[in-house]
């Protein structure tokens, strides 16, 4: 094995792209996006404000919003103005106080104005976000002034308060306190970036035996310790990336972490195995170096979006139910949730290992795919795709 494991590094080093991809590439795209997200919270984004009333209590709610720190109110004369800035994402949402607002308010039952809220949803967390913070501010406006007009009707001050929220609720964040989303959607996205580049360092060092370099014989001898010896360069090398991952989140930036770091870099070693038998069974089944990366490439690359993050996986469809299962990451990232969040530690760590079985149903394809893979590269055999 010494031998197949030294003509690995040999190519790794000769190999500008693979050694790219297994030295500064992953420094430079984890500090990239982490410099993205630095900001934490989306702030002053821009909602458009479409103000028909033009009164006291309008003008009031206007202040509302443009001191939310979230949201920069900008102005404009009609809805169909505002609608087609909303289209060209030059505002996020829009607010419509329509007209007699303030009149409607005052003149109390029997007239209760519709104030129009719209947001853009194809920015999920974004519309989310803006959606909860007008209803909020505009909420905390009207509340005012409803008890501004209870005291001019002769309620008592102490009554004011019962009369306007009869029940009293709290919301207390369990998790991600801060909303801040550098630990929110940082470490998933991280993930499957980190898991897009083991995929393209595993393909491409098995891309390389079917264009092997003079005097190498490739894969048509030592078949077997050759595609091992690729698991054993690449397989500490990305594991050391992805312990340097959760070090700099959680060790360097200082994010909330319940659990235990060492569980965590074995459920890593466990998918990038997985990785590797999914690479290796593209491999041997399409023996097309093209091919083999385009396929892999629209496996792994949706990977974050059926990670459960940003949207829960009950609610997907079966078939990107299914479609999730093929993608180490999702399952990683339920060990990974548990650790951060809920810090379970090492007695959950079989049960979370546990759902990685169905790769091993790969190896027995794996070895019949590799045995007819050998036999077309015997030396005057053509490898076709």
């Amino acid at each position: 094995m010494t031998g197949p494991i030294r003509r690995e590094l040999h190519a790794l080093w000769h190999s500008p792209w693979q050694l790219a991809l297994v030295t500064y590439v992953p420094l430079l795209s984890v500090l990239a996006l982490w410099w993205l997200f630095s900001a934490g919270l989306p702030r002053q984004l821009p909602v458009a404000l479409v103000d028909l009333d033009h009164s006291r209590v309008s003008r009031m709610l206007g202040r509302q919003l443009a001191a939310n720190a979230v949201t920069a109110p900008v102005a404009f004369a009609d809805l169909p103005a505002a609608v087609a800035a909303m289209r060209r994402a030059e505002v996020y949402a829009l607010v419509l106080l329509p007209k007699d607002l303030q009149r409607d308010l005052l003149r109390g039952a029997g007239h209760s104005p519709s104030i129009d809220i719209r947001y853009n949803s194809q920015f999920l967390l974004m519309g989310k976000l803006l959606s909860s913070q007008l209803q909020q501010s505009l909420g905390a406006g009207l509340l005012e002034l409803a008890g501004l007009k209870q005291l001019v009707s002769g309620v008592p001050r102490a009554r004011v308060a019962v009369n306007l929220r009869p029940v009293q609720s709290q919301t207390t964040a369990l998790f991600n306190r801060n909303s801040n989303y550098v630990g929110f959607l940082v470490p998933p996205v991280l993930i499957a970036l980190w898991q897009l580049l083991a995929m393209l360092v595993f393909a491409n060092s098995f891309n390389r035996e079917l264009t092997p370099a003079p005097h190498d014989s490739g894969l048509s001898l030592a078949f077997w310790p050759k595609l091992l010896a690729k698991l054993g360069v690449y397989l500490p090398l990305l594991a050391l990336h992805g312990a340097g991952i959760l070090c700099f989140l959680y060790l360097y930036l200082g994010l909330p972490f319940a659990g235990s770091l060492s569980v965590l870099v074995i459920a890593q070693c466990c998918m990038l195995l997985a990785i590797w038998c999914l690479v290796l069974t593209v491999f041997l089944l399409m023996a097309d170096s093209a091919r083999v990366v385009s396929f892999c490439t629209a496996l792994f690359a949706p990977a974050f979006a059926f990670m459960g993050i940003t949207f829960p996986v009950h609610e997907m469809p079966s078939a990107a139910q299914y479609w999730r299962l093929l993608m180490p990451s999702s399952h990683y990232i339920d060990a990974h949730v548990a650790q951060v969040s809920y810090g379970l530690g090492w007695p959950s760590l079989p049960a979370q290992l546990a759902s990685y079985w169905g790769y091993l149903l790969l190896l027995p394809v794996i070895y019949l795919l590799g045995r007819r893979l050998q036999t077309r590269l015997q030396p005057g055999c053509e490898v076709k795709p």
